[in-house]
């Protein structure tokens, strides 16, 4: 699968893989949203590979460019909204709403690249918030799988609780075995009662410094190639 990106600004990585890994032991089907979609790699391999209905919202107009670009190429169908999650208004109710979303914090260093901002920092787009508006538009056994920073674990517990979202599965992400996770997949489903399971780590590197089986078929899963062009 081929993906334009910009050549500059902001470009998906390995994170964004690996969600889209995650969120398909579960077999999406019916009706998903992506928020802060970026160039559409999450949902579009989704899209690619289950019988879902998607549609993706990025408040940066040149995401959405980029994003429905990368669906007509692969010739794949897709609703957009050009809108600030937050402040998204529609009677539309999803099965599954998935994010890769801004989760650093205000006091690491920025970017002077506004697209860059946008990805990566968490006032673009509040925990609390996100979470509140995401219990908003699910269905009542809807699925809410995404991916955040595993310090704020403690906050992300808090909020999906506080709003009735229950987190049913997680994996934590780790650059090796022996390095502390900077990354954690959730997978929380609306009104639900069951007990959270904790998969075994997902590791990326061994200690030669090559991707572990578990990365390399990701990646394979994935399938895609990355060409940097402007639209």
């Amino acid at each position: 699968m081929f993906l334009y990106q910009p050549t500059s600004g902001y470009s998906y990585n390995s994170d964004s893989i690996f969600l889209y890994n995650f969120i398909s032991r579960f077999k999406p089907q019916g009706t998903l949203l992506d928020v802060g979609c970026g160039v559409g790699i999450i949902s579009l391999l989704l899209t690619r590979d289950f019988d879902i209905v998607t549609t993706i919202i990025d408040k940066q107009e040149s995401m959405i460019v980029y994003a429905k670009h990368n669906y007509a190429i692969n010739g794949l169908t897709v609703k957009t909204y050009l809108s600030d999650f937050i402040a998204l208004e529609t009677e539309e109710r999803f099965d599954y709403i998935i994010s890769n979303p801004p989760y650093y914090d205000n006091a690491v260093q920025q970017s002077r690249n506004a697209e860059i901002q946008a990805a990566r920092y968490a006032e673009h787009l509040p925990l609390e918030r996100l979470i509140k508006k995401v219990k908003r538009f699910l269905k009542p056994k809807g699925w809410f799988v995404f991916c955040y920073d595993a310090k704020q674990i403690d906050r992300v517990m808090t909020h999906l609780n506080a709003y009735g979202i229950n987190p049913e599965i997680i994996e934590f992400v780790h650059s090796k075995i022996d390095r502390e996770s900077k990354l954690v997949m959730i997978a929380a489903r609306n009104n639900s009662k069951s007990m959270t399971k904790v998969l075994p780590p997902l590791v990326v590197f061994d200690t030669k410094n090559t991707y572990t089986p578990q990365a390399k078929e990701a990646f394979k899963k994935a399938d895609t190639h990355s060409i940097k062009g402007d639209l």
